[in-house]
């Protein structure tokens, strides 16, 4: 019986087209494709498969069937801007582009910002990177870059807020002999820069750094206080009763050295206690040990160094080069907050009260900026908003903060945009067919003199109709 069975099966699988599944008869299905090979039901493969006129491209990315077909809107845009970068190059060896409004040179020729003046504004300032970074080897403000990347030249506008600042700390620290102090305008040794977004805050706290660095003072900079309120380790001091963060004072050490090395060889320590040790970066307190004293002759270089060196005494040599900064009298010295806002609201940091709750810790919680954000001292010192860390809006009396320290730094002025949008225009973020002084007058009311909209929207000229 069984034999037969096998007889029927054998010769029924040998019938030309025909197929059998659970005994019911199925249609011939057609032959495949010859660019097609079928190795079972359910494993087969593509060979030889020409892409169609939808799923052609360049290469560098991925379309739907995993072909390599990068968009040519992408390809455009990178030999777009290699094509301008090339022009502009070109354009160097031309000086008749280099005109503003009203046939006005675009660029001043003076070398340096400490003999800039007012004839001066208006007019673009140009820096060599390299001195850029080593006077500013903290890092540059975020709008400087993106400024520098988009007009592709590392040149800023020379604006009077920037040097009635200037004036204001040079004219403390040198008085003319020629100016009454009770003519003259008045002088502020703290000064909080503030106003609205985008108006070149940062810009110009880092162009005053630049310019006391040049003239030979000693300056701590700080170019991103946020950092000080979150990120990294934090523990609570059980002899002051605030919160350290040894990670971030030993960042802000290798900061300061980086530029004030050879100020600080030459300066003495002149506080001699013993400097408090508290718990290191990820490593706890130190057993039995309470201080650290610093050998005698140490000079504020050595005091840095051991801030750096050791992680339990960061956050003290930090306090102790606060006191150190204010007793120094040989050199100028001026200390720098750029998002100094961050300095009045709550940090990142949490601490537990409960097995379910927690309290929000504030920045003035914090042992460092507990040292640094007074202003309520005879030190200079200026301290700029940052609207980009969004913090929230500040009262207008902020605590440690004379009343009169704060400066508002205005937008963009219509002369100012100007220039600044005949700039653009040389640097081709605009072609020549479509810019007129009602194109570029639109762009600045539009953006309101917001110095970032207004870079934005200049590309966007069109022909007028």
């Amino acid at each position: 019986m069984l034999r037969s069975i096998l007889r029927a099966a054998t010769a029924t699988s040998l019938k030309p087209h025909s197929w059998t599944l659970q005994s019911s008869p199925i249609p011939t299905p057609p032959p495949p494709p010859p660019q097609y090979s079928f190795s079972s039901a359910r494993n087969y493969s593509v060979k030889n498969a020409k892409p169609t006129t939808a799923t052609k491209g360049k290469k560098g990315k991925f379309n739907k069937s995993g072909e390599d077909a990068a968009p040519a809107e992408v390809d455009a845009a990178v030999s777009e801007a290699q094509a301008r970068a090339r022009r502009l190059a070109m354009d160097e060896k031309d000086p008749t582009l280099d005109v503003g409004p009203n046939g006005l040179p675009l660029f001043t020729s003076t070398p340096s910002l400490s003999l800039l003046s007012r004839k001066d504004t208006c007019s673009y300032f140009k820096f060599s990177m390299e001195s850029l970074k080593s006077a500013l080897p903290e890092g540059l403000p975020t709008g400087m870059v993106k400024e520098f990347e988009d007009s592709l030249r590392p040149a800023l506008l020379v604006r009077q807020s920037f040097l009635d600042l200037r004036d204001n700390f040079r004219r403390i620290v040198d008085p003319p002999l020629t100016l009454s102090p009770s003519k003259g305008p008045k002088l502020r040794k703290q000064v909080v820069l503030d106003g609205p977004v985008s108006c070149g805050k940062s810009i110009a706290l880092a162009m005053l750094v630049h310019w006391a660095r040049d003239e030979g003072w000693l300056v701590f900079y700080v170019p991103r206080g946020r950092d000080w309120t979150h990120g990294g380790f934090f523990y609570k001091n059980p002899n002051t009763g605030l919160w350290d963060t040894p990670l971030q004072a030993e960042n802000v050490l290798k900061d300061f050295l980086k530029w004030n090395e050879s100020h600080l060889k030459q300066l003495p320590c002149q506080i001699n206690d013993p400097i408090p040790l508290g718990e290191g970066a990820g490593v706890g307190q130190l057993k039995d040990v309470d201080n650290m004293a610093m050998p005698e002759g140490s000079t504020l270089y050595d005091l840095v160094n051991t801030g750096i060196k050791h992680t339990h005494a960061a956050v003290g040599v930090v306090v102790r080069l606060r006191k150190e900064l204010s007793l120094v009298k040989n050199i100028p010295v001026l200390i720098a907050i750029d998002q100094y806002n961050s300095w009045f609201t709550f940090s990142e940091y949490e601490e537990a009260v409960k097995v379910h709750s927690r309290r929000p810790v504030h920045a003035r919680e914090l042992t460092m900026v507990n040292a640094f954000r007074s202003m309520m001292h005879d030190d200079m010192m200026v301290g700029a908003f940052s609207h980009s860390t969004a913090v929230g809006k500040l009262r207008k009396d902020l605590p440690d903060v004379p009343e009169d320290a704060r400066v508002n730094c205005p937008r963009y002025t219509l002369d100012e945009a100007a220039s600044v949008c005949h700039y653009y225009l040389r640097q081709r973020l605009v072609q020549h067919e479509v810019f007129s002084e009602e194109n570029w007058k639109k762009v600045y009311y539009l953006a309101n003199g917001n110095g970032s909209e207004m870079r934005g929207l200049v590309p966007f000229m069109r022909q007028s109709t």
